[in-house]
């Protein structure tokens, strides 16, 4: 009875996953193009501000990165089957990013402003950013940005195997492809307010810490072959030039 119960909840944490990262993503992408808007006014002081925004960055970071730490998921095997922990993921990150939306104090402090061409390059490098992102899925081919492939694996009573180990596309060029093109959409604001420049700073260095920890779990899943794409490839700047690859897939 309880598995029937979870298997008639699983169009439900579908539907809710693809809401929640939507959404989220959506308003992310407006907040990284025209500044933070003051969704909420918190009529704080620019001080308190600055550390409001801190903290919700930080919350933003804890979960994201904390959850997807394996040691938590085993801890919560008893109550979340393994097919629903993407999905679970995708829901509490879209809630967490868009509180950070909404809730970002913008501070008004404008520390600099590009205009005519200059402007005009940072809103391409937002685009070319853009463009990366839609590459790099593209290259996955079986891209599951929210999490729904192993709820609708379970659902067909198949297996989900996850994609073995590639180099292809951006993948010849740096190891996390995805976290250079946030980078490049988070420096390609032309408007550099005080509480901007916070974050700019914050998500940079969470974005290499991230990717840091990340090669972690890669090399424990992957082991030789990804140390050896790891002495090939840079991890985030692409400054070797494309990496020569004889096949398309390298197996574990």
């Amino acid at each position: 009875m309880q598995a029937e119960k979870r298997t008639r909840a699983i169009p439900a944490l579908m539907m809710t996953a693809q809401l929640a990262g939507s959404v989220s993503l959506l308003l992310f992408g407006f907040f990284l193009f025209n500044g933070a808007w003051q969704s909420v006014d918190l009529l704080q002081s620019s001080s308190n501000q600055i550390l409001w925004n801190a903290g919700l960055s930080v919350l933003f970071f804890l979960q994201h990165s904390g959850m997807v730490r394996r040691g938590l998921w085993s801890w919560l095997a008893p109550w979340l089957p393994k097919y629903t922990h993407r999905a679970v993921y995708t829901i509490a990150s879209g809630v967490v990013l868009t509180a950070v939306v909404l809730l970002w104090q913008p501070t008004g402090l404008l520390l600099f402003e590009l205009q005519g061409t200059g402007r005009l390059l940072a809103r391409i490098v937002f685009f070319l950013g853009i463009t990366g992102f839609a590459w790099s899925t593209f290259t996955l081919k079986h891209f599951d940005a929210f999490g729904i492939s192993d709820l609708r694996a379970h659902l067909e009573g198949v297996e989900h195997k996850p994609q073995p180990f590639s180099i292809r596309g951006p993948y010849r060029w740096v190891r996390h492809p995805f976290y250079l093109f946030a980078l490049l959409l988070i420096w390609s604001c032309p408007d550099l307010t005080a509480d901007r420049l916070l974050f700019n700073v914050t998500w940079t260095a969470w974005i290499y810490v991230g990717a840091r920890l990340e090669e972690r779990d890669l090399v424990a899943d992957f082991q030789e072959p990804y140390r050896r794409y790891q002495q090939s490839v840079p991890m985030l700047v692409p400054w070797k030039g494309p990496l020569a690859v004889k096949a398309d897939r390298m197996n574990r």
